[in-house]
């Protein structure tokens, strides 16, 4: 729950928070049996610079020092440059995809796919039960200010989806009107069912999902790193 004033941060994120524990209870209700682990990721400071999902992603996928330029130091967390190579930890080629929920209330609309062409068409597909529910886009743009970032710029395929704008940039985020009643239901079940979906896709694919290039910092002799110890660790 990420809102910074006097509301309750209903749809900051309260209603990202809801969707992903329903979708969890809609797969365990048709007694879903996953081949990959599905994880929630529940994230504080997403505010003041990612520090919940940054801090997870440091400490288990891939981790990058800060920059040491002073002017950097003066800057808020959320606009500091990374300052050195990525050093990758092994459960970073285990992580089939990250999705992330937080633009409000609305319906889901579609997914971002924040540059990853070869993911397209694999979104396109897992789409196609959802037109009739509004649900048809896979935007090649990236977007963003939320937790996806922590995951993508470590080079795990991680995205946001695209929702209905509702009033949550005019009325709702960050004032003292995120309260329940603008929680929208129906939107939220729509949501929580694209959701699922997409989990239970990317949970029991044959293959891992695409990713794009590492960045170009990643030190040599990552990728066989991660690969020598992918019998010791179970997917994800």
């Amino acid at each position: 729950l990420d809102s910074w004033h006097a509301g309750t941060g209903a749809t900051d994120n309260g209603a990202g928070v809801a969707v992903m524990m329903e979708a969890v209870r809609l797969l365990k209700s048709i007694n879903f049996k996953p081949r990959r682990t599905i994880r929630i990721g529940l994230w504080g400071g997403e505010e003041q610079g990612l520090l919940g999902s940054k801090d997870y992603v440091s400490k288990w996928i891939a981790s990058r020092p800060e920059s040491s330029d002073p002017k950097d130091k003066e800057l808020p967390p959320f606009l500091r440059k990374p300052g050195g190579p990525i050093s990758i930890k092994p459960m970073h080629g285990k992580v089939s995809a990250y999705f992330n929920l937080d633009n409000g209330t609305g319906k889901i609309r579609g997914i971002y796919t924040e540059g990853n062409a070869a993911v397209k068409p694999v979104f396109d597909a897992w789409l196609l039960p959802f037109h009739d529910l509004g649900a048809t886009l896979s935007s090649p743009r990236k977007t963003f200010g939320t937790d996806h970032q922590s995951f993508d710029s470590v080079g795990v395929p991680a995205f946001q989806f695209i929702q209905d704008e509702l009033d949550y940039d005019t009325r709702t985020h960050h004032t003292n009107i995120d309260v329940f009643d603008k929680a929208v239901k129906g939107d939220l079940m729509q949501a929580s069912i694209v959701m699922a979906s997409f989990v239970a896709h990317a949970a029991n694919r044959d293959e891992m999902l695409p990713r794009k290039p590492m960045p170009q910092d990643m030190p040599r002799g990552g990728a066989s790193e991660v690969a020598e110890k992918e019998s010791a660790t179970p997917a994800h």
